[in-house]
C-alpha cells in the first residue's frame, strides 16, 4: 500500500474543475513554475462512502444547503487489514471545508463503523466522528476509487492542486480490501481538478484560469454515483411498466 499521510486536520476553500486532457496538459505547463508534485506521484485513493439507509446525507448535500457533512473510510492505494485507513468526517459550512480523521487499522476501522465496537485509542476528533455514528447511525453505501497526482506551492505549501483520473465506483463489495475496481465515472480523457487554498487563491492562478478558459463547476463523485443510481431505477421502472 502507499505511504499514508498524517495530517489529521484541515481547513480550507476547495474549488472543482472538469477538464479535458488537453487543458489538463496545458494546465500542467503554466503551473511548472509555481508548484511541485508532491513525494506519492501518481497514486490511488480509496474510499467507502457511509450514509443513512435512506441516503439522508447525500440528498442533503446535492441540495446545496450552507452546511453539510459526510463521514468515509479512506486508504491511500489497496490496504491488508493491518494497513493504516482513515476514517474522515467532513464538514462544509458557508464555501469552507474543515476535514477532520483519525488513523486506525483496516480492522479496527472495519470492527468500529461496521460493528461498532470501539478502538482502544480515543481522542476528540475520534469523539465527534462517534457522535456522526450514534446520530446517523449510517452504513457502507458507495467505493469510490481514482489515481491521482497532487502538487503543492512552491512558495507557499498550503495551495494544493490535485488532479483525479480515472474516478471508479460500485456499490457491492463494500470493503477497501476487495480491490480498486468499479464502473467509471468520467470519459477517459476527463480530469476532476480541486484546488484547495487555506483562503483566496494567489492571483497567478487567477490569471492562469483565465487564460486557459477553466471555469469551477459543481462535481460531487458520490453525489454522481447517486444520481446515476436514481436514473438507472427509473430507467428499470419504465422497462417493467412497458411490460
Amino acid at each position: 500500500m502507499a505511504s499514508t499521510k498524517t495530517n489529521y486536520v484541515f481547513e480550507r476553500v476547495e474549488k472543482k474543475y472538469l477538464l479535458t486532457k488537453e487543458k489538463y496538459q496545458a494546465l500542467l505547463k503554466a503551473i511548472e513554475p509555481y508548484m511541485a508534485q508532491d513525494e506519492y506521484g501518481m497514486h490511488t485513493i480509496c474510499n467507502i462512502y457511509y450514509d443513512t439507509p435512506t441516503y439522508d446525507l447525500i440528498r442533503t448535500s446535492i441540495e446545496k444547503p450552507k452546511y453539510k457533512e459526510k463521514l468515509r473510510l479512506r486508504s491511500y492505494g489497496r490496504p491488508n487489514k493491518k494497513d493504516t485507513v482513515f476514517i474522515e468526517i467532513k464538514k462544509k459550512y458557508k464555501g469552507v471545508v474543515f476535514k477532520r480523521r483519525v488513523s486506525l487499522t483496516l480492522e479496527e476501522a472495519e470492527r468500529y463503523l461496521n460493528s461498532g465496537i470501539k478502538p482502544k485509542k480515543e481522542n476528540q476528533i475520534f469523539k465527534e466522528i462517534d457522535y456522526f455514528m450514534a446520530f446517523y447511525k449510517p452504513i457502507p453505501k458507495v467505493y469510490l476509487a481514482y489515481n491521482r497526482i497532487a502538487y503543492f506551492g512552491k512558495a507557499d505549501s498550503n495551495i494544493r492542486i490535485t488532479f483525479d483520473h480515472h474516478i471508479r465506483s460500485r456499490q457491492g463489495d463494500l470493503s477497501l480490501g476487495k480491490g480498486d475496481y468499479g464502473d467509471f465515472l468520467l470519459d477517459n480523457n476527463e480530469y476532476l481538478m480541486e484546488i484547495k487554498v487555506p483562503l483566496a487563491m494567489p492571483l497567478w492562478l487567477v490569471h492562469t484560469l483565465s487564460e486557459l478558459e477553466i471555469y469551477p463547476t459543481s462535481f460531487s463523485k458520490y453525489g454522481n454515483v447517486y444520481k446515476q443510481s436514481l436514473l438507472e431505477m427509473r430507467r428499470e421502472q419504465r422497462c417493467l411498466q412497458a411490460y
